[in-house]
């Protein structure tokens, strides 16, 4: 599926990823390829990342971090979540 995480200043990641999990308001849940279309609003967190392939530009590097699983990491205020026809958009303070 494809990611894209918008914030008010920049697109912080744009790629394929093989999973997401998010802070839904109601608990952390995750989504893989071919998920069901889904609209949440998200609380403060961390949204986790699996993927091989993806770059993020270097001035927004330092927004994220790396689990010993190998996810990456991004720690959010709130936001909102679309995801549909497997692409999900995350749009985070």
């Amino acid at each position: 599926m494809f990611l894209e995480i918008v914030t008010p200043e920049a697109i912080l990641f744009s790629s394929e990823v093989d999973s997401i999990s998010v802070p839904g308001v109601n608990g952390e849940f995750q989504m893989l390829n071919n998920h069901a279309p889904v609209v949440s609003v998200l609380k403060s967190g961390e949204v986790k990342i699996q993927a091989s392939n993806y770059s993020i530009a270097e001035k927004y590097q330092n927004k994220f971090s790396k689990t010993a699983d190998g996810k990456l990491t991004l720690t959010i205020n709130s936001g909102t979540l679309e995801l549909n026809d497997n692409k999900a958009i995350i749009l985070a303070d």
